[in-house]
């Protein structure tokens, strides 16, 4: 129970670091007792446990993440995770040869989709920083 007490931890930090702490916030007050397994769930596994390996960088997790999702057309959380590479080091070139790669392994469609929803978040990015905006 410890162990998992840490991951849950070890995770909820890394998801802040990621993602940040509005995003996080705004997640955890729309939890509900029906999905808070889920939230927990997520964060100690896939934050806590998979962000947390060493052997990969925040950037290529970040990268990994984003082409992963752009392949599966999980368009929101593509937009999350171009976002939260403010915080992990991608750049919108890192992001666009990670696009390319989708094009050619999961799919023309994919990627189409993927580089219109990419363009809206930099776009969104760029004019919060202009504003100074928190996103």
């Amino acid at each position: 129970m410890a162990e998992s007490i840490d991951r849950f931890q070890a995770g909820q930090k890394t998801r802040r670091e990621v993602l940040g702490d509005a995003h996080v916030d705004r997640a955890t007050r729309a939890m509900t007792e029906f999905d808070r397994p889920f939230q927990e769930f997520i964060t100690e596994s896939a934050w806590g446990s998979v962000w947390n390996r060493p052997g990969l960088s925040r950037r290529e997790r970040s990268l990994i993440t984003i082409a992963l999702l752009a392949a599966a057309g999980h368009d929101e959380e593509v937009a999350m995770h171009v976002r939260a590479t403010a915080n992990t080091g991608a750049s919108p070139e890192d992001i666009r040869e990670a696009l390319l790669h989708v094009a050619v392994y999961a799919g023309v469609p994919a990627a189409n989709s993927a580089f219109k929803i990419v363009k809206e978040a930099l776009a969104g990015m760029e004019k919060s920083a202009v504003s100074g905006e928190e996103r």
